[in-house]
């Protein structure tokens, strides 16, 4: 039951579709929503990469990799840019400042504007090459690398992110890990792991020291830069 519950939970919180409807973060199932958000990115890039082979007959593909896009961030409900905004909000405050710029409802203007460069960046690198076979994947590696930053990161703040923390075993990541790596396998991109990994390593220790850990916002901040990353290193190994 708290497997079902906590694969629930995962699909409410990162995604918008209406399928379950957990919304209450109670006690022992926070971390089994955590070993979910690998498949849950999983099978969101997967329903992207069938939707692009629906659509590909009957549209240009400038207008296709747009409108893929577009459905990227609409199903995710921009849960993750929100982080990424307002942690781009929090570095450039002093230090002692950032986490209450951060929890600030209001964007901020580096924040609005550094977030506008990414979404640019992110877009023209999902049209460059058209990896849309590869978005289960990076969707998938980047919500292992928040899993995994939940483990092994310090936490601060409160909510669903400290249960989360407190809940989150040992096998719980240790099976996140293993369908992960199933899945690289399957899809002959295991060396993607390593990167992920270097990154989430970079990003933990950056984190530490400027916060003193990590926050639902840096979470969020974690996923999407994840996904920028794991694009161009996928679009440098097409064009080699």
């Amino acid at each position: 039951m708290k497997i079902f519950q906590g694969f629930a939970l995962a699909f409410n919180m990162l995604t918008i579709v209406p399928f379950f409807k957990v919304h209450d973060y109670f006690k022992g199932i926070n971390g089994y929503a955590a070993m979910f958000y690998p498949l849950i990115g999983f099978l969101l890039g997967l329903f992207l990469w069938k939707v692009s082979l629906l659509l590909t007959p009957f549209m240009p593909p400038l207008h296709l990799g747009v409108l893929i896009f577009t459905l990227w961030v609409t199903l995710t409900g921009a849960l993750h840019l929100d982080g990424l905004s307002d942690t781009i909000d929090g570095l450039f405050v002093q230090k002692k400042r950032a986490l209450e710029v951060m929890k600030d409802s209001h964007v901020g203007g580096m924040g609005m504007t550094f977030t506008f460069l990414f979404l640019a960046l992110k877009l023209s690198t999902l049209l460059s090459f058209e990896a849309y076979a590869l978005l289960p994947i990076v969707l998938m590696l980047s919500r292992l690398n928040a899993t995994l930053a939940i483990y092994m990161g310090e936490y601060v703040g409160g909510g669903m992110g400290r249960l989360a923390k407190e809940e989150l075993k040992f096998w719980q990541l240790a099976l996140a890990l293993l369908y992960t790596t199933l899945l690289l396998f399957f899809t002959h991109h295991t060396e993607l792991l390593l990167l992920n990994v270097v990154l989430l390593l970079v990003t933990l220790k950056f984190f530490s020291s400027r916060l003193g850990g990590m926050s639902g916002d840096v979470y969020g901040f974690l996923i999407e830069v994840s996904e920028l990353f794991l694009l161009n290193a996928l679009l440098l190994e097409y064009y080699r």
